[in-house]
């Protein structure tokens, strides 16, 4: 008979009543597809809490969650990844793009609902994606203390323009561009450049790999439409599935298929109840239930 301290870890290991339900989701989901399954979650939308934010985004400490979710799984299978994402940091994002790729050769990203900036490149990352028409993506437009990288380059362009034209308009243009420290423009610039690598690099690895003949008409249509600001307009602007599939993104409809969807959207229900109601920020686990969860609770102490 197991004694009170092994009633009581195995209680533990269980977790909560939350956990279970997203746990059998999650296996449910893997004996539909018989693939890899991987949840990211990030609970932004829920967790509105001042310095919390770096934490909520995509971030070096998630490669210890991605690690932990993939140890014990047969890397030989494919991978579906069920995204829910703000992003993060470019670095932080292309150092798990890497990862995810060197372990699994297929990735199919389910959106659920959000993958923004980073989500959307991590995404872009996949040899498909799979959309609702309630999902979104997102611009990949770096922003660097809150600024769009795009935004400070159009500013710096339009006030040479415009004092290059008209003397008069140099005083007002100092005052503006004084808000900014003397190698700001130059950050932007590699920011821009950096983030826009990455998203056709693996574009061209993955999504249009086979695709020889249209592959970079193609992939250059795509970054236009996600990286140019003065097309997107606004970092925040949701991409729908109908947008995506009419750039050019590989996209599947995850209404095609009932089931899937129901599976899909049940996980993701859980998910998001989870992040409303526990102290759990971000989780990301796989379908054997390993996971790596973190905790406003352990961010406080």
């Amino acid at each position: 008979m197991a004694n009170w301290n092994n009633i009581q870890k195995d209680i533990a290991s269980k977790g909560s009543t939350f956990d279970i339900i997203r746990r059998e989701c999650l296996q449910e989901l893997h004996n539909h597809t018989k693939r890899n399954i991987i949840i990211y979650y990030s609970g932004w939308l829920q967790k509105n809490i001042p310095g919390l934010m770096r934490e909520l985004a995509l971030n070096d400490m998630d490669k210890n969650g991605f690690m932990t979710a993939i140890n014990g799984l047969d890397v030989s299978k494919k991978l579906d990844l069920v995204l829910h994402t703000l992003g993060g940091e470019v670095a932080a994002t292309e150092s798990i793009i890497d990862y995810l790729k060197s372990k699994f050769s297929n990735i199919r990203v389910i959106i659920p609902q959000l993958a923004m900036s980073g989500g959307t490149m991590i995404a872009c990352s996949a040899n498909q994606i799979v959309m609702g028409k309630h999902s979104s993506l997102g611009p990949v437009d770096p922003q660097i203390g809150g600024i769009a990288a795009h935004g400070v380059i159009e500013e710096f362009a339009l006030a040479h323009k415009e004092i290059k034209e008209d003397q008069s308009k140099l005083a007002v243009w100092q005052f503006i561009l004084s808000k900014y420290h003397p190698t700001f423009l130059g950050e932007c610039m590699k920011a821009v450049a950096w983030s826009e690598k990455i998203l056709v690099d693996n574009l061209k690895d993955r999504m249009f790999k086979e695709d020889k003949d249209e592959k970079n008409r193609k992939v250059d249509t795509i970054k236009k439409e996600l990286c140019d600001h003065a097309i997107s307009l606004s970092h925040a602007r949701h991409l729908s599935f109908q947008k995506c599939k009419e750039i050019g993104l590989i996209v599947e409809e995850l209404e095609t298929d009932q089931k899937f969807q129901d599976l899909v959207l049940s996980l993701h229900h859980i998910t998001m109840q989870t992040l409303a109601t526990t102290s759990a920020y971000k989780i990301i686990e796989n379908h054997n239930g390993q996971a790596f969860i973190q905790q406003v609770a352990m961010l406080q102490k």
